[in-house]
């Protein structure tokens, strides 16, 4: 059976910016590919075997494709899926989308003649923190360069709203949702499972932090403590970057301790600025512009 451990590195034991429902699915599906039987999270399905593939090979496919698409002067960027740091495709592909694509049609946009404004089509529970506040810093740079509106289609949740809060607008539809403004990070303790199964493994480092956080030993306090510490910084990053792109204050971000809020609620603590369907969205912008 195959393990998938490229797939694990990028989903244990580093900092996630992703609604805690996406992750513990994604924890649930890999569980199994360790050999220490399924997480017991409630709710969700599993990975298919194709996302599973994708995943583990970084997500390289033959397809060739157009950075977004131009309706009438309007530069459309699909952002959906989990978000990661990096992928090959420019587009969305197997549910997952990385952050230099992103990067990539929001640039070519900027510099397209034909593109009066952009919209970020958005439905995404967040993903890796590791690139997106680089990406989010780029589009509230580039605000005076281009109108720019965050269409959600559904929900913008995590590290996908903190992309959002950058734009200068973000519209929600009724049973859509943003927040979740906050930061996870799971660790995985096989330790007794290995026993179990009568494996003893040895660890030989140079430096006594050099193992920390390794799924073979229980997590040690002070290696908690440590990376606590990792994830606090990051979270206060999320808190100040969310506060300056929608003009609010970071006690006001960091109260809602990344509570998601469902359409109108989110406007009503300002992480949004109005209910609307993504075509109804999309049409305003387009009278807007003239």
């Amino acid at each position: 059976m195959k393990s998938y451990p490229f797939a694990a590195a990028r989903i244990f034991d580093i900092p996630l910016a992703m609604h805690p429902v996406k992750g513990q699915v994604i924890a649930r599906a890999l569980a199994g590919r360790f050999g220490i039987g399924d997480i017991n999270f409630a709710g969700g399905e599993p990975l298919t075997p194709v996302a599973m593939e994708w995943f583990e090979e970084g997500g390289d496919d033959s397809h060739s494709e157009t950075p977004y698409d131009l309706v009438e002067g309007v530069a459309v960027i699909d952002v959906s899926g989990t978000l990661v740091q990096k992928s090959s495709n420019l587009r969305p592909y197997s549910g997952m989308l990385g952050y230099n694509a992103i990067r990539h049609n929001f640039l070519a946009a900027l510099n397209d003649k034909a593109v009066s404004a952009i919209a970020l089509s958005i439905d995404s529970p967040g993903g890796e923190v590791a690139g997106c506040f680089d990406l989010a810093d780029l589009i509230y740079e580039s605000r005076e360069a281009k109108p720019t509106l965050a269409i959600l289609n559904e929900c913008a949740y995590s590290a996908a709203y903190a992309i959002a809060s950058a734009c200068e607008q973000i519209t929600v539809p009724r049973t859509g949702g943003t927040g979740s403004v906050g930061v996870i990070c799971m660790h995985i303790d096989a330790s007794k499972a290995m026993s179990n199964a009568g494996f003893s493994v040895t660890i030989i480092k140079y430096g006594d932090r050099k193992a920390d956080g390794n799924q073979f030993n229980p997590l040690a306090k002070d290696a908690l403590a440590r990376f606590q510490t990792d994830v606090d910084e990051m979270g206060e990053l999320f808190v100040a970057t969310v506060a300056r792109n929608r003009n609010l204050s970071a006690d006001v971000v960091r109260a809602t301790q990344a509570t998601t809020f469902l359409g109108a609620a989110g406007v009503e603590i300002g992480f949004a600025d109005a209910v609307m369907a993504p075509d109804e969205a999309f049409r305003s912008l387009l009278a807007e512009l003239g």
